[in-house]
């Protein structure tokens, strides 16, 4: 393993294009203040940790250890079994887990009160990250995904901290917005000391925007070692004798403005075909969900929502409003299918698929999953996954899915095994990350 750590030495005209990245980045913190002021009237999470992201001090976490940056829930999620290994290869390490969204943070402080500190990671301006490392003093800077942040990684190879981006990607479609940033992305890219992607696809777009190919590696993708919390079968069953018992059952996970509407039109015509039809809707943003309420009762459906659920209420629903996070497992336990939003539109990218997969359910997601593309397309392969190309396929599949339980069972235990045959990536990364700790006192 090669984990030479790149030189510091810059020519002018990269000195040149870092103070233009800068200043852009100063001219657009009013807006990013504004956008997170004005999503605070509908989430309050989002005017908490202001100092924090200017790298003033908050709550003080241990400095000398590891940084850990998963930018969202999402990327929490897919830490956790990493952040598991690295305390148990290193618990004399402190831990830090910085996030970017209020959604991200509550996962963090829900799943790692012992672990690790937690804390918003600064805006990408030279002075909050300054204060930011200052304050810390880590030893070793890992960042899930693909998140670049120019600032953040020159001024932590000026101070001799290695940088590695873990479970990395890169969507077709990132890579030419990196394109646009080319110089400062490339340079970012350079100062890694280790990249660890999800596939090999991702390993040659990030070798082409610029990652040293003596420091990549292809590791896997660390969610697919989730581990579902115990009693959640259970938790299913439960859930599925309070929704109706023997009624069918569909989900619609993660979905988006321009999806849901599309989605509810199709149930009702399921509805039509199989009486007693029950639609889970889980937006992907919860707060979301009060705007919903008036779609949703105006197409004439039989309402629940997941917040005001008493009893057996929502045997009697058509629609099961979720407005709330982390409840998503328990109601993909319970479904008899599963779709996975972000995937009819063209804007997002899809979403994960690996949880209900994981729990043994046949997953239906849309062409636009660029953002999972590599676990789609290994999904699909093995029957575990289908992929629809519009909204009449999506019920066409859905109908065939919920008229026959044997096919339901077959594809279902089609993604289960293929998820349990793609495990294996937390232990390949600790054994790249190795060197690393190692030297890390």
């Amino acid at each position: 393993m090669n984990t030479h750590r790149p030189a510091s030495g810059e020519t002018l005209r990269q000195r040149l294009l870092h103070w233009l990245y800068s200043a852009a980045v100063y001219l657009a913190t009013p807006l990013i203040l504004g956008y997170f002021t004005w999503r605070g009237f509908t989430d309050r999470r989002y005017w908490r940790g202001w100092k924090e992201r200017f790298g003033l001090p908050g709550a003080r976490p241990p400095a000398g250890g590891i940084v850990l940056h998963a930018v969202s829930l999402g990327e929490v999620n897919g830490a956790l079994p990493l952040i598991a290994a690295l305390k148990a290869q290193r618990p004399d390490l402190p831990l830090t887990v910085t996030t970017t969204t209020p959604s991200g943070m509550a996962r963090a402080r829900e799943c790692l009160t012992l672990e690790a500190a937690t804390q918003f990671l600064p805006l990408d301006l030279p002075g909050a990250v300054r204060r930011f490392l200052n304050r810390l003093r880590p030893a070793l800077l890992i960042v899930m995904e693909t998140e670049i942040w120019p600032n953040l990684f020159r001024a932590a190879e000026r101070r001799g901290i290695p940088i590695v981006l873990a479970n990395a990607r890169l969507t077709a479609r990132s890579a030419c917005g990196y394109r646009r940033l080319l110089p400062q992305a490339r340079r970012a890219l350079q100062r890694t000391a280790l990249v660890l992607a999800q596939s090999a696809t991702d390993a040659q777009r990030l070798c082409r925007a610029g990652a040293p190919a003596e420091r990549l590696e292809v590791t896997g993708n660390l969610k697919c070692d989730i581990e579902l919390p115990a009693g959640l079968a259970d938790e299913g069953e439960d859930l599925r004798r309070r929704l109706g018992g023997p009624r069918p059952v569909w989900l619609a996970a993660s979905t988006h403005p321009d999806e849901e509407s599309r989605l509810l039109a199709v149930h009702r015509r399921l509805q039509a075909r199989f009486p007693g039809l029950l639609l889970i809707l889980i937006p992907r943003h919860p707060e979301r969900a009060g705007r919903l309420v008036a779609t949703i009762e105006n197409g004439g459906f039989r309402l629940c929502r997941h917040s005001r659920l008493t009893g057996d209420a929502a045997a009697n629903c058509d629609v099961l409003l979720v407005d709330a996070l982390g409840v998503l497992l328990g109601y993909a336990a319970a479904a008899d299918v599963v779709f996975v939003g972000g995937s009819l539109v063209s804007t997002i990218g899809g979403h994960n698929l690996l949880e209900p997969a994981a729990l043994g359910k046949p997953v239906l997601i849309g062409p636009h999953h660029e953002n999972f593309a590599a676990l789609t397309a290994l999904l699909a392969d093995a029957g575990g996954a289908q992929v629809v190309g519009n909204i009449r396929a999506l019920e066409e599949n859905l109908a065939a899915l919920l008229a026959d339980p044997e096919q339901r069972a077959e594809q279902g235990n089609a993604a289960r095994d293929t998820v349990h045959r793609a495990r294996g990536a937390v232990q390949r990364t600790i054994a790249a990350l190795a060197p690393l700790l190692n030297r890390t006192r």
